[in-house]
């Protein structure tokens, strides 16, 4: 009966969180599925997740011919072509790879030199880069915005990748941190007595070994840089060439308002890209979290 009764009870959980699941992940369907729908269809109001033209009968063999006329796939093309959104892709790609590498190198040095390295003041050092979380990334924006431009370089993408890529990043700091303080200091020793130098024994025994947490660092900035929407919006307002797709898809926004099916289209541009690379190596993410953690 007590097995029956957890069984239940299992179940029951199990369903609700399919439920809340499926409420929650149904604002994403609802973007994709209405990138194909037609501006019409649009403003009918209609929650449902398919074109009202669809029938399931379309997709029986020798049917197959009438989705054409039921899938508006121009959609893409439009926002693809007309609103830019090829040239703001690349910018973002771009962008995004460079902030991310400058980022990972920043924090895996930090991080290797805190967690294996003890040094007059580095409890105040990690206690006030530990602080700079709670300062909004609004309230440095002047000062990044005026150093920027003293390097001259406020008018074009090395501007942009600075201006994100600066800051103490303190999570992924921590991370490192964590995971190079519970490497066994016998690793480092024997990498001594080999003869190998600070740099030989973080290159090569080191940094190896911290793949795990480097991939949790790397998908975390890259979903973050790719959605990024403040900086890049700041530093392209006299730069349209420079924008990436937050910043495209805002000015889309506003220039084809009354566009709602190209509206979704670019929505559907905008994160497919980041939720395939997520899906694809979040299994890194997780070992990396949980190495971090264990460390």
């Amino acid at each position: 009966m007590d097995n029956r009764l957890k069984s239940l009870k299992s179940n029951v959980l199990h369903a609700l969180f399919l439920v809340v699941s499926l409420i929650w992940v149904y604002p994403v369907i609802w973007a994709i599925t209405s990138s194909v729908k037609t501006t019409k269809e649009m403003y009918s109001g209609s929650i449902k997740p398919w074109p009202d033209k669809l029938e399931w009968s379309f997709f029986l063999p020798g049917n197959w011919g009438q989705l054409k006329g039921v899938f508006q796939f121009s959609n893409f093309s439009k926002a693809w072509y007309i609103a830019d959104f090829q040239k703001y892709f690349v910018n973002t790609v771009i962008f995004t790879a460079l902030v991310v590498v400058i980022i990972l190198v920043l924090c895996i040095l930090t991080g290797y030199v805190l967690g294996r390295y003890s040094f007059p003041g580095k409890i105040v050092f990690v206690s006030l880069i530990s602080a700079t979380m709670f300062i909004p990334s609004g309230y440095t924006i002047i000062p990044i915005w005026q150093l920027i431009n003293a390097l001259g370089l406020g008018k074009s993408i090395w501007g942009l990748v600075l201006a994100e890529s600066g800051g103490t990043h303190v999570l992924y700091i921590l991370l490192f941190m964590a995971y190079f303080a519970g490497i066994p200091k016998d690793l480092e020793e024997s990498s001594r007595i080999d003869g190998a130098g600070f740099f030989r024994t973080f290159m090569f025994v080191m940094l190896p070994l911290a793949k795990p947490v480097m991939a949790t660092t790397v998908i975390l900035q890259l979903i973050h840089t790719w959605n990024s929407f403040f900086i890049p919006l700041i530093f392209t307002v006299h730069r349209p060439d420079l924008r990436t797709l937050g910043v495209g898809l805002y000015t889309f926004v506003k220039d084809y308002s009354s566009d709602l099916s190209g509206m979704a289209a670019g929505i559907t541009i905008s994160f497919i890209p980041i939720i395939i690379v997520f899906i694809l190596f979040q299994r890194y993410f997780v070992e990396g979290i949980a190495g971090a953690v264990k460390g």
